[in-house]
């Protein structure tokens, strides 16, 4: 076999001239190829069994490189001898897209088979026909379908929902094909197959298609353990929160009895003794000075035990309180002026107001741990309040000029004062809020939403 002719393109990929090319056979520029090969190429098209015969060699350049090539064969016969016409083309580019895209496909593989879910392509027309392009292997572990059966019968996966939850599915689908923004749903799927329900959550990127159908290509998971791990820390806050408000009114009932049985029993017997004392007094001879002197130092020390008495059991439960919410806070708002220097002024646009005793003593105790704060740590010179009454709700705010307080100072492990107004706030089924006032300072604001009945 030898080159009767090769056209100029050829020439230039091999790098040899023509004078070079017809000296040379096949074999020289595809060494790879064993020559038996070529016969058994020969024969096939001269008994034409393949015509023409399509091949695929590895040609070697003159300077010694390679490239992949294509080649279709035609056999002719003439009056000088058969003849072999080969139209070949470079396949190079082709072979390295093809190798490029082999790997991708392979990468994407791997990883998708890690994927901890299902990755998935679906599509929904504008006749609203609902359908799964693509499914990966996980489909089976989280659905309990294998991904042929679910392209054969998209349907059964809206089969799956509960029903309770499959309206929010389709609302959620139709938003993100109207708008075109991101699916993101989270629901309940029944396996009927391992009696089982379970949470998943599904989140897709859509994109609009020339027929105007939508294809989403998303990932969809699998997250029972932590919704039921969500579930239970939501159900264990709720039981601490109650234990917390069932602790606040036990310990607030007992500071009502102590300063009772205090104000009452001990109270009672200092003013006993101090009329008993008083008796006795009048009946010292008027020559015994020094037992008189001890008698009005005895009578000093009581009447300073009684006022000691009527402040702890003040601070345990100020008796004010039977007056109504209204009067306590101005009465504590008075007390705080006297004992911080700080000029303190309260407004309301009520007169008084009915509230259960338990709501009026929680509202009274966060007041109270507000100023304990402003004393401590606001640095303020003036320091305003107001409640504020509607037919849905009670607000107490509590502003102060000091240095303000910042993010970090509430969450601080040993906060407890603020977390404890927060907790009572909660406990009201309200809420409080703590924040920097426009001019410097702070201010606390609390909601109660109350109906009550004021005046």
């Amino acid at each position: 076999m030898r080159f009767e002719y090769i056209n100029p393109a050829a020439i230039n990929n091999l790098q040899y001239d023509i004078t070079e090319l017809q000296t040379m056979s096949p074999t020289c520029i595809a060494p790879t190829t064993d020559p038996a090969v070529y016969q058994t190429w020969l024969e096939a098209l001269r008994e034409g069994r393949a015509a023409p015969l399509l091949i695929k060699q590895l040609h070697t350049r003159k300077d010694g490189s390679s490239y992949p090539i294509e080649c279709q064969l035609f056999y002719l016969s003439s009056s000088s001898g058969p003849v072999v016409i080969a139209i070949g083309e470079d396949v190079s580019l082709r072979d390295q897209s093809g190798k490029a895209l082999r790997e991708s496909e392979s990468r994407l593989n791997a990883m998708v088979s890690n994927m901890p879910g299902l990755v998935y392509q679906c599509r929904l027309d504008d006749s609203g026909y609902f359908s799964f392009p693509y499914l990966s292997e996980g489909c089976e572990a989280l659905l309990g379908m294998s991904p042929e059966v679910l392209h054969a019968t998209p349907h059964l996966f809206l089969n799956l929902i509960l029903a309770e939850d499959r309206q929010s599915y389709l609302d959620t689908m139709q938003a993100s094909f109207t708008t075109l923004t991101t699916w993101n749903w989270e629901g309940r799927i029944w396996i009927q197959e391992w009696n089982d329900i379970k949470w998943i959550n599904l989140r897709a990127t859509p994109r609009a298609l020339d027929n105007g159908a939508v294809q989403w290509e998303g990932l969809m998971t699998n997250i029972t353990t932590s919704r039921l791990e969500q579930e239970e820390i939501t159900r264990s806050r709720a039981q601490l929160a109650e234990l917390s408000d069932h602790i606040t009114n036990v310990k607030e009932k007992e500071r009502t009895r102590i300063s009772r049985e205090i104000h009452d029993d001990l109270g009672g017997n200092l003013t006993a003794i101090k009329m008993a004392l008083t008796l006795l007094t009048r009946r010292l001879p008027p020559d015994e000075k020094s037992l008189m002197e001890k008698a009005d130092y005895v009578d000093q020390l009581v009447d300073r035990t009684i006022e000691t008495v009527h402040r702890i059991a003040g601070d345990l439960r100020p008796g004010v309180l039977d007056f109504g919410l209204i009067a306590a806070i101005e009465w504590q708002s008075k007390e705080f002026e006297k004992q911080s220097g700080l000029p303190c002024l309260f407004s309301s646009n009520i007169t008084d107001i009915d509230l259960e005793i338990d709501h009026a003593t929680a509202l009274f105790r966060i007041f109270q741990e507000a100023l304990t704060n402003i004393a401590k740590h606001a640095r303020a010179s003036r320091v305003e309040v107001e409640l504020t009454h509607t037919e849905a709700y009670v607000r107490l705010v509590i502003t102060d000029n000091g240095r303000g307080i910042q993010t970090i100072d509430q969450e601080k492990s040993k906060s407890f004062g603020i977390r404890g107004m927060v907790e009572r706030s909660i406990a009201l089924g309200g809420s409080l809020s703590v924040s920097t006032a426009p001019k410097g300072g702070t201010i606390v604001a609390i909601n109660v939403p109350l109906r009550v009945t004021a005046s």
